[in-house]
C-alpha cells in the first residue's frame, strides 16, 4: 500500500509537469519550449531574478528581485535628483570616494545581472530545443549580455576614467564663492614654442558666468595688452606699482615668462605662480575680481579636437595656414601659406581647429581673438552628452594631457550644473581693443584707458542680467552700442590658387583687404 501511494505520488508529479510548461518543459511541444526559452531570456533582461522564481530555484530568484527592486529604486531616486538636485548628483560621481562606491556597485551589478544569464541558460535546457533554434537562443543570451552586462561594465570604466582624470586635473584647495553674484575664471591658450623662453599665454580671455542664471559673458584681452594694472593687495604690486609699464617688452603674455623666472617667490603657495600673475592682471585690466584659471597647452589642442570628432564653425572668410619662416631671411616678410582654411559651415579637425584660432597673418590680432572667441564658443556647444559619451576616453585621455587648473575639485559639482546652465545661453563677448575699443590705429592696447574699460565691463554685466537668454551673439562697438555680429558665408569668388599667388609675390596689402572678413565666425 506504501508502495502504491508513492507511485501515486510520482503520477501526481508527473500530472503537474504535464500542466506546467515553464518548470517542466520535458513534455512540452516544441513550438512550447521555443516560445519558454525566449520568455525567460525576456524576464531576465526586464527583471532579473523572476525567471529562477517560475522556473528554477525560488530562493536564488527571491534575492535577485530585492537586488533588482533596489537598484531600480535607486534608478528612480537618481532620476529625480538629477531634475532636482543636480548638483548633488554631479558632487556624487565626481567625488573620489563616492564615485569609487558608485563603480563598485556597477562592477557587482554586472557580474550578478551576467551570472543570472547564465543560470537562465540553464534553465531553459538547450537540448530540448530544436536543433534550428538553440544558435538563435545562444545568440539572443550573448546580445542580451552584451547590452546589461556589457552596458554596466562600460559605465563603471567610464566613471573610472573619469574619476582618474578630475584627480589628476582638479585641485583640492578650498572652495570659493562668487564675486558680486558671478565666478570669474580666467582661461588662458598656452604656448611654448621652439622660438620661445618659456610659456606664454597667447590667448587670454576672462569667462564670468552668473551664479544663479548661468548668463555669461567673455572678455579677450589682447596678448600685446600693456600697462596691465596691480592691485594694492596684489603680490606684484610693490614690483609694479605703476602697471606692467616697461614698454613693448611687457606686453601683458610675457607677464607669465616674467614672473615664473624671477618673481615665483611672491607666491610661495601657488602651483603655478605665471598663472597667478595673470589672474592679478586681468583683475586689474577689468576691475573684477578673477578668482580661478585655466590653461590648455595650444601644443596639444588639436589632440583634444580629434578626441571630440572635430569643432563645426561657419567661417566668414579664408584663413591661411601659414608655413615657417625661413632662417636667414627677411622675419618680417609674410611667406607662402602652407594652405587656407575657406569660408562657410565646415567641421575642422584639430589641425585645423587650431591654425584656425592662432593664424594672424596679413590680418590683425584681432581678427585671430575673435576667431579664438568662436573656437571657444563651438567647443562648449558641441561638448554635448552624445560626444561625451560615445568619445569620453579620449577626450579625458586628451584633458589630463594639454589641461591646467587651480578650480577645487570638490567644487567640481557646483561649476558643472552652472555650465550646464550657461550651455543654453548665448554667450556676451567683448575684447579689451579693437573693434570694441579704439582702432588699431588708435593704439589702444599701448595706452589703455581703464576707467573706460571697467565701465564698460559693468555695461555688459547689466545687459546680461537683464535678458540672460538673449538670442545671437552679442559684443560692444566703439559707440557702446549693442549690434549682432555678422557672418560671411561665402567666398565672393577668390579662390585659393589665387590668394596663394598673392601670398607668393608678397601682396600683403591686398591680402589684407581680401582676408578682412576672417575674423567674422560663428559655431554652427
Amino acid at each position: 500500500m506504501i508502495s502504491g501511494m508513492r507511485v501515486q505520488g510520482a503520477d501526481a508529479g508527473n500530472s503537474s509537469g504535464l500542466i506546467d510548461p515553464v518548470r517542466y518543459p520535458e513534455s512540452a511541444p516544441p513550438p512550447v519550449r521555443t516560445k519558454r526559452a525566449f520568455v525567460l531570456l525576456a524576464m531576465t533582461l526586464v527583471l532579473p531574478g523572476s525567471a529562477q522564481i517560475v522556473a528554477g530555484d525560488r530562493r536564488l530568484g527571491r534575492r535577485a528581485l530585492r537586488i533588482t527592486f533596489a537598484c531600480w529604486a535607486l534608478v528612480l531616486l537618481g532620476i529625480v535628483l538629477a531634475l532636482t538636485e543636480r548638483s548633488l548628483v554631479v558632487g556624487i560621481v565626481t567625488n573620489r570616494w563616492w564615485s569609487l562606491v558608485l563603480i563598485v556597485v556597477m562592477l557587482g551589478i554586472a557580474l550578478g545581472w551576467a551570472l543570472l544569464f547564465i543560470n537562465t541558460l540553464r534553465l531553459i535546457r538547450m537540448p530540448l530545443l530544436d536543433r534550428g533554434v538553440r544558435p538563435l537562443v545562444a545568440g539572443a543570451l550573448a546580445l542580451l549580455m552584451l547590452l546589461t552586462s556589457g552596458s554596466v561594465l562600460y559605465g563603471a570604466y567610464v566613471l573610472n576614467v573619469g574619476r582618474a582624470t578630475v584627480g589628476s586635473i582638479f585641485q583640492s584647495g578650498p572652495a570659493f564663492d562668487p564675486v558680486d553674484g558671478r565666478y570669474n575664471f580666467l582661461l588662458m591658450g598656452g604656448d611654448a614654442g621652439e622660438d620661445r623662453t618659456g610659456r606664454r599665454p597667447d590667448s587670454i580671455s576672462v569667462v564670468s558666468v552668473d551664479a544663479e542664471t548661468g548668463s555669461t559673458v567673455t572678455f579677450s584681452i589682447p596678448r600685446n595688452f600693456q600697462n596691465a594694472q596691480f592691485s594694492e593687495d596684489s603680490p606684484l604690486w610693490g614690483i609694479y606699482p605703476d602697471g606692467y609699464n616697461c614698454g613693448d617688452p611687457c606686453i601683458i603674455n610675457s607677464l607669465y615668462t616674467d614672473v615664473t623666472q624671477n618673481y615665483a617667490d611672491l607666491y610661495p603657495d601657488a602651483t603655478d605662480p605665471g598663472a597667478e600673475a595673470m589672474m592679478d592682471a586681468a583683475s586689474g585690466v577689468l576691475g573684477i575680481e578673477v578668482q580661478a584659471y585655466l590653461m590648455v597647452d595650444m601644443g596639444g589642442f588639436e589632440q583634444l579636437v580629434d578626441a571630440m570628432g572635430g569643432i563645426r564653425i561657419d567661417a566668414g572668410g579664408w584663413v591661411p595656414i601659414t608655413a615657417a619662416e625661413i632662417p636667414g631671411t627677411d622675419p618680417i616678410r609674410h611667406y607662402p601659406p602652407d594652405g587656407w582654411i575657406r569660408p562657410g559651415v565646415q567641421t575642422l579637425d584639430g589641425y585645423h581647429a587650431l591654425w584656425y584660432a592662432r593664424s594672424r597673418e596679413f590680418v590683425t590680432d584681432y581678427d585671430r581673438i575673435s576667431r579664438q572667441q568662436c573656437v571657444q564658443q563651438a567647443m562648449i556647444a558641441q561638448l554635448d552628452p552624445a560626444t561625451l559619451l560615445t568619445r569620453f576616453q579620449s577626450i579625458a585621455a586628451a584633458g589630463t594631457q594639454i589641461v591646467e587648473t587651480d578650480l577645487p575639485q570638490d567644487q567640481l559639482a557646483s561649476f558643472v550644473d552652472l555650465a550646464i546652465k550657461a550651455k543654453g545661453q548665448e554667450t556676451r563677448r567683448l575684447t579689451i581693443g579693437p573693434p570694441d575699443f579704439g582702432t588699431p590705429a588708435e593704439n589702444f592696447v599701448t595706452y589703455p584707458e581703464f576707467d573706460l574699460i571697467h565701465s564698460r565691463v559693468q555695461e555688459m554685466f547689466v545687459q546680461a542680467d537683464a535678458d540672460p537668454g538673449a538670442a545671437g551673439v552679442l559684443q560692444l562697438d566703439r559707440a557702446g552700442v549693442v549690434a549682432q555680429v555678422p557672418s560671411q558665408t561665402t567666398d565672393d569668388g577668390i579662390t585659393e590658387e589665387y590668394l596663394q599667388e598673392l601670398a607668393t609675390i608678397g601682396d600683403d596689402a591686398t591680402l589684407g583687404d581680401l582676408l578682412a572678413d576672417n575674423g567674422q565666425c560663428s559655431p554652427a
